[in-house]
């Protein structure tokens, strides 16, 4: 049986045939109103403890790079959190070409990339399998990702990834790597409640996603595209991807009766 993807016979408008919460009226990504959003003077900067990290695995799962991060002594609290939560992995969305491949759009407009930092709420839970189902088990940071600059923590990610070219293919990240250096040097963002963007798509997330976009080079972000979907045992899918780990990303669902609530860095205002 082929599992759920990103082709036309199995991408987002059939994962709720499968997986019926993706139906739900509180899923993610969504597209984010911008400054129509209101600016909520109870939210504030978000405060992340983070420290260099050991990351346990590097893998390839056919649908991104993911990275599992080990310890569980980089945590986040503040903004719109009312309990702490810690680091569990961090993985990317991207796209064929440099227009398309972030989840969340601003008015409309994609960005080349989004990056994923998913942690649990280790408050209320023991495990993030238990967090990941229930409300208020999750918050994620999505970073906006732009053609710029290289980026030199992403890029310990980045020269491995020949390494795991393959679905199923894993490696050991001996470079410690500083979850701080992907945040943006704004601390504005939106927040909403939301889902995973992947199935089983549990409406379980808390989602802050910064305005400010973070830079990676071309060469970074077309290691990326360098990846495949299958397995190496498998042959290449015969679909429009031709087996390429691209267009990775869920478009954008409907808001509903949700409300995107703004937070605006007062460094910025003095």
């Amino acid at each position: 049986m082929v599992g759920w993807g990103y082709s036309k016979t199995n991408g987002p408008a059939t994962w709720a045939s499968l997986y019926p919460i993706a139906g739900g009226s509180h899923q993610s990504p969504i597209d984010i109103k911008g400054s129509s959003c209101p600016c909520d003077s109870n939210l504030t900067g978000i405060q992340a403890t983070y420290q260099d990290i050991r990351i346990s695995e590097l893998s390839n799962s056919g649908h991104s790079w993911k990275a599992q991060v080990a310890g569980g002594m980089s945590l986040l609290k503040g903004g719109p959190l009312s309990d702490e939560y810690v680091l569990e992995q961090f993985h990317c969305h991207w796209g064929k070409t440099n227009e398309t491949g972030s989840e969340h759009t601003v008015n409309g407009h994609c960005y080349s990339g989004e990056l994923h930092l998913v942690h649990w709420n280790k408050t209320k839970f023991k495990s993030f399998a238990e967090a990941a189902a229930a409300e208020g088990g999750l918050a994620v940071l999505g970073m906006f990702l732009v053609v710029g600059n290289e980026h030199a923590e992403l890029g310990k990610v980045c020269k491995l990834l020949p390494f795991i070219q393959h679905k199923g293919q894993a490696i050991t990240l001996t470079d410690p790597v500083n979850p701080a250096a992907f945040l943006p040097g704004s601390g504005s963002y939106w927040t909403y409640s939301g889902s995973l963007t992947t199935p089983p798509c549990y409406e379980s997330v808390t989602w802050i996603v910064f305005e400010e976009p973070i830079q990676l080079s071309q060469e970074q972000l077309d290691a990326f595209r360098a990846m495949k979907s299958y397995h190496p045992t498998e042959c290449c899918p015969e679909d429009e991807l031709g087996g390429c780990l691209v267009e990775n990303y869920r478009p954008p669902c409907p808001l509903f009766d949700r409300v995107v609530r703004s937070y605006k860095d007062k460094m910025e205002e003095e």
